[in-house]
């Protein structure tokens, strides 16, 4: 059972690894697919980032030349192949290709990621510096080398294991102390679940599941959620002695997520810190464009502002998935807060700016403008709480008497709009064309969304509850007593 859970658990992480070549591609059975060398040429090649040289055919010395350049490959970074020879691979040996595997996986994945946490912890066998030097001093001697790595191994998997216990410890009880049955629970997955991602896993409930129940959940939630791949089943972990290379490598992938989770808020950080800078240039290029056209006229006012909202539009695009973040309050750091802050400030200025350009606008335009606004401020309304419908007719009868006198004049300002004469006693443009066709526009959907049709229609539909009410209020009249018990009892319900 442990040579299949091996098998099945390094075939999805061969193919998770594989997704990022080109073209990405995926494996079906391991003993068979490795026989060729192309497999372990691509392999090494999306995992250490280097070309390797490799013959293009499929012939029997042509897949010996790929394997055998694959494993001097592995050789020249002074990893020990014991009892691994080509021969095997091309047989398809289990254990022969599952100990080539782990071997790589052990290098490329669990050693590089467990580096990053050595120094972090103070055991005797962590040898920081052994493990800087192992990879700085290429010139020592292939055994002195082979030796530190040798250490570097054993460093690895309790740094990974010092790694899980940290995560796990931040949820109370849950303990673990290897990579077999400690994990056979599932709440250890859930926990660093968890740490990772606080608020996807309830550990209460977790607790009164069945062991499969939990892994199954677990492996679900880290596939959808942190996209981690599904490296195990449940039923590979919840044995007596579960397979311990399996477990490392599937745990693995949880400290890949957290060291992208840290460098993505770096990353995070350091956009705040530009957004924050530009928001600045910005608010300073907008207070100078005001005083520079304090004197122009309105036409070279405008078009000035348009020019600043066209460049504003246009740069703003790298900071938008900041800047329209939906995270709440509690979840911002206090350097997005304030650019939060510092964006709304911004905004606010620039709608003020318009708003202003808005009231100057040569008549008759500056009334057809302003009538545009009340209407489009109408249009924009919330609806009336349909739980009181009594009340809730009331209000749209005003906003429906409201509204018909504003569309009243509808005609009569588009007529307007339609014959306004833009130039001045010089013949100059008195207003940007630009602005004379947004108006068009928004004549245009006032009238398409035709608002006075979707008012009655409400009023019509409180009206309908109101009469069912009354009915109701009739009716129970002689069931359940006075009118007065009964609307008690309405309010309460």
């Amino acid at each position: 059972q442990r040579e299949s859970t091996q098998k099945k658990t390094f075939t999805s992480w061969i193919n998770s690894i594989l997704a990022k070549h080109t073209p990405p591609y995926v494996i079906s059975d391991l003993y068979t697919d490795i026989q060729q060398g192309h497999l372990l040429l691509d392999l090494l090649e999306v995992l250490s980032g280097q070309h390797l040289p490799r013959e293009k055919g499929f012939n029997t010395f042509q897949c010996r030349s790929n394997i055998e350049n694959a494993l001097t490959f592995l050789k020249s970074r002074s990893l020990k192949l014991i009892n691994i020879h080509v021969a095997d691979i091309i047989e398809g040996k289990p254990s022969i290709v599952l100990g080539l595997i782990w071997t790589i996986i052990f290098h490329f994945h669990i050693e590089e990621l467990a580096r990053t946490l050595a120094c972090t912890y103070t055991q005797p066998s962590l040898d920081c510096s052994s493990a800087v030097d192992s990879s700085a001093k290429a010139s020592q001697s292939a055994h002195k080398t082979a030796k530190i790595k040798e250490r570097w191994k054993i460093s690895a998997t309790k740094a990974l294991l010092l790694w899980a216990k940290e995560q796990c410890s931040l949820h109370g009880s849950i303990h673990v102390s290897d990579f077999k049955s400690s994990w056979r629970s599932g709440l250890p997955f859930l926990a660093i679940i968890q740490t990772l991602r606080p608020g996807l896993v309830d550990l209460e409930k977790a607790k009164a599941r069945s062991n499969k129940e939990n892994l199954k959940e677990a492996f679900r939630i880290a596939e959808l959620e942190l996209n981690i791949p599904r490296l195990l089943e449940p039923e590979d972990v919840d044995i007596m002695n579960p397979d311990e290379k399996s477990i490392m490598t599937y745990v693995a992938q949880f400290l890949q997520y957290s060291r992208n989770l840290h460098e993505s808020e770096d990353g995070i950080q350091e956009k705040v810190r530009e957004a924050r800078n530009w928001l600045a240039a910005q608010e300073k290029k907008l207070a100078k464009l005001l005083i520079d056209t304090e004197n122009e006229t309105y036409y070279q006012k405008y078009k000035e502002m348009m020019s600043f909202l066209e460049a504003f539009n246009q740069e703003k695009k790298p900071f938008l998935p900041l800047l329209s973040s939906k995270r709440s309050e509690a979840e911002l750091s206090e350097g997005q807060q304030q650019m939060r802050e510092e964006w709304d400030k911004m905004i606010s200025q620039i709608n003020e700016r318009k708003a202003k350009l808005d009231q100057m606008l040569p008549s008759p335009l500056d009334t057809i403008e302003a009538w545009l606004q009340e209407v489009e401020h109408l249009q924009a309304e919330d609806l009336p709480d349909l739980q009181d419908p009594f009340k809730a007719m009331f209000v749209f009868r005003e906003i429906i008497v409201i509204f018909k006198g504003l569309m009243d004049c509808f005609d009569s300002h588009f007529d307007t709009l339609q014959s306004f004469k833009n130039e001045d006693e010089n013949n100059m443009p008195l207003v940007l064309t630009e602005k004379l066709e947004e108006m068009k526009r928004r004549f245009s959907n006032i009238h398409f969304t035709n608002s006075n049709t979707f008012l009655e229609y409400h009023y019509g539909l409180c009206s309908a509850i109101a009469k069912a009410v009354m009915l109701k209020l009739n009716i129970w009249d002689m069931k359940y007593g006075t009118k007065e018990s009964v609307e008690s009892l309405l309010e309460d319900w």
